[in-house]
């Protein structure tokens, strides 16, 4: 999720990044994140699980990566972000991926969801706020018992790009804040009852990670 202010945010199905945030509530029934936070055939639809870090998941974000670009030669760029490419890092087996394109207004779905990719129906899914501010975003979801991925869309040089950049840079660089949040990731799971109490937990930390993450950029001159 990507939250810059005390946002209810309901972590996206899978995520292990500050990207995918909320302005407000769930929209639908109380029920609503059992019923739509994931697809009822993602592994985390039952329980949520944070795993060592596994060295194949470079690997295979590099792979989403590739064929990202393959489906999107006009996007300005394609990144493996999230926890799972940071080496080091516990998280949720999902990998995410995120496409930078110069127009969310103007960007086709149709080869995304010609391979079987879904699109995530959450309010939280479709737009993040970081401050006072707004901004609309995508996120698809694996085709139908597909290896559990996450691809975000979002526009070329916005904030929450950078955002979700900067939370990846500056974990790989720091190991006292990445020990720090996997194991504060570790020991949530152990307590969380499902994704959505998991993801509103951890969008009150968010914050301060990246308070410290730009204070690092600020420093040694880091830029997306």
């Amino acid at each position: 999720m990507l939250i810059d202010r005390s946002v209810q945010g309901a972590h996206h199905a899978g995520s292990d990044q500050p990207e995918n945030g909320t302005s407000g509530r769930c929209p639908w029934a109380e029920d609503c994140h059992t019923r739509f936070v994931p697809f009822p055939d993602e592994p985390f639809a039952s329980q949520v699980r944070v795993l060592p870090y596994q060295d194949r998941w470079a690997e295979e974000g590099a792979a989403l990566v590739e064929r990202l670009r393959r489906l999107f030669p006009g996007a300005a760029a394609v990144d493996h972000i999230g926890s799972t490419s940071i080496p080091g890092m516990p998280a949720k087996d999902c990998i995410d991926a995120m496409v930078r394109v110069p127009s969310l207004q103007a960007f086709n779905s149709d080869a995304l969801l010609a391979e079987g990719f879904r699109e995530r129906p959450e309010e939280w899914n479709h737009e993040e706020t970081l401050g006072a501010t707004t901004y609309p975003k995508r996120v698809f979801a694996p085709p139908l018992g597909g290896r559990s991925v996450n691809i975000h869309i979002r526009e070329r040089g916005s904030p929450t790009a950078r955002y979700a950049l900067l939370f990846r840079d500056y974990l790989r660089a720091d190991a006292v804040s990445r020990r720090a949040w996997g194991q504060f990731k570790v020991r949530l799971a152990e307590t969380a009852s499902d994704i959505y109490s998991y993801g509103q937990i951890k969008s009150t930390v968010y914050p301060l990670v990246m308070t410290l993450a730009q204070r690092w950029a600020d420093e040694t001159g880091w830029g997306p």
